[in-house]
Order: structure tokens, then sequence, then C-alpha cells
């Protein structure tokens, strides 16, 4: 049973759960102006990405 443990590979495990945290962390760290200026901003995005028309032209 050792020597089978000593021939797996052991891959080293991320930590999701540490950057999880720190990008709450960081995100608590900004105001509230901060956040609803973001907010607009993705808002605004949003609308215009929803108003653009994608036109493709054929290569023939």
């Amino acid at each position: 049973m050792k020597n089978q443990e000593k021939d797996i590979v052991h891959e080293p495990s991320s930590d999701y759960e540490k950057a999880a945290l720190d990008l709450l962390k960081t995100a608590l760290k900004r105001s509230y102006t901060e956040r609803f200026h973001t907010m607009t901003k993705l808002m605004k995005m949003n609308i215009m990405f929803r108003q653009a028309h994608i036109k493709h032209k054929s290569s023939n």
C-alpha cells in the first residue's frame, strides 16, 4: 500500500476559497459611491450591448 502511495503524483491544490475570500474583502473595502458608479457603468454597457446590431458580410 505504501509503494502505491509513492507512485501517485500529487498535484498542488489550488486555494479557490482563499481567492474568493480575498475578492470579497476587497469588494467590502469599496465605498457605496464606488459601488454605485460601477453598477451604473455596467447597466449602461448592458443597454449598449442589447441595442447593438451585428452585421456579417460573407467573404464570397
